[in-house]
């Protein structure tokens, strides 16, 4: 297994596919993995279960997730800050 990848989407890139489970980590917004959301968005997977402590903001970490439609469920102990 190749340990360095020279970005998040080389990274995921055999390992993204709709339907899927991801964790994310991070509280609300600090720590979140930002360019990895980013590579996942990018990809346009679907139908994901997501488990996180929140759901982002609008535009802002899982919250690009939501808009996008790419969440068929979440899991998560708050979502008071994102509209969707």
């Amino acid at each position: 297994m190749k340990k360095v990848y020279p970005d998040a989407t080389a990274a995921l890139a055999d390992v993204l596919r709709d339907g899927m489970m991801v964790m994310a980590g991070g509280f609300g917004l600090c720590g979140i993995p930002e360019k990895l959301i980013d590579a996942i968005v990018a990809s346009g997977v679907t139908g994901l279960t997501v488990i996180s402590n929140n759901c982002g903001i609008d535009g802002v970490g899982l919250g690009k997730l939501l808009e996008r439609g790419q969440i068929k469920k979440m899991i998560s102990s708050y979502v008071g800050e994102n509209k969707l």
